[in-house]
């Protein structure tokens, strides 16, 4: 019994994993090869017809280039930006706690409140930031509904969504840089920006890889509600990414078919990114 007692005891996790998981992802692989439909009660097989209509349609096309670069700013700013905070916040700043509980607050906020809060902000008659904006520089910017305002707006929101996440795991990290290799450096007459990238940047790279795979599945598939409350897509289409894509052809225009081909080639895109990344971009991380 005590050996059985483990597999009974995870039960309820498989099926849950099963129910949630690995069902609707085989039922969208199944569904990605049939025309549906609207109301579900007769399928149709086309095979790759989902598929070859998909990459001939060019609002997808520019829905995949526009994630592309969505998601590079996005990863790009949010991990250097966190780098340079933690590094801050573990100097023993004067008043480090207060600045963290400020600074670890997004975290605790879903994406839709996130997109909310940044809706408000930038709103152009109420918001702080065009108040800003109007007393500095004299402009009104119509952050929402004008290009290419809409993707910094959108850019602002997934950056500080995204920080604290970050942020914790590179304080973890550099507090266990060993103090004898700054101090050493130190001695050899190191400048702080030489300690930051040639010792303590290095000496993070494996969180840095990590952070850089997370952050990257986060953009692309968490990306939905920031979208939908701030832009939905727009203006005419110019902030549409690819899970919002998916959205608007599975429950907007009920196409079934092609959005579960749409989740397949999102599935098959992170899977490329990540041997990719692994096979490159591991060379370069430092295990100690």
């Amino acid at each position: 019994m005590r050996k059985l007692l483990p597999y009974i005891l995870l039960i309820p996790t498989f099926v849950i994993i099963v129910m949630f998981i690995y069902f609707p992802a085989g039922t969208a692989f199944k569904m990605s090869f049939y025309k549906t439909s609207p109301f579900g009660n007769r399928m149709i097989y086309v095979g790759f017809r989902n598929f070859i209509q998909l990459f001939q349609n060019p609002d997808y096309l520019y829905s995949v280039r526009f994630t592309l670069i969505y998601v590079s700013f996005s990863v790009t700013i949010t991990i250097f930006l966190a780098f340079i905070l933690a590094f801050m916040l573990t100097r023993g700043v004067p008043g480090t706690r207060l600045y963290r509980t400020f600074l670890f607050a997004p975290y605790a906020v879903s994406p839709a409140i996130a997109g909310t809060l940044w809706t408000f902000l930038l709103n152009p008659v109420v918001g702080h930031v065009n108040y800003f904006f109007m007393q500095l520089f004299g402009v009104q910017v119509e952050w929402l509904t004008s290009k290419p305002y809409a993707f910094y707006a959108l850019i602002f929101a997934t950056v500080w969504k995204m920080l604290p996440f970050n942020m914790i795991f590179y304080i973890a990290s550099i507090q266990d840089v060993s103090t004898d290799l700054v101090e050493a450096a130190t001695l050899d007459g190191a400048g702080t920006m030489t300690k930051v990238w040639k010792i303590v940047f290095p000496l993070v790279s494996p969180i840095t890889f990590y952070l850089v795979i997370m952050n990257i599945v986060m953009t692309m598939f968490s990306s939905f509600a920031i979208v939908d409350v701030m832009t939905r897509g727009g203006p005419g289409g110019y902030t549409t990414n690819m899970i919002y894509r998916l959205y608007l052809d599975a429950f907007a225009f009920q196409k079934r078919g092609p959005a579960s081909a749409q989740s397949i080639v999102m599935f098959m895109i992170m899977i490329v990114i990540t041997i990719l990344y692994f096979n490159f971009a591991e060379r370069r991380v430092h295990y100690q």
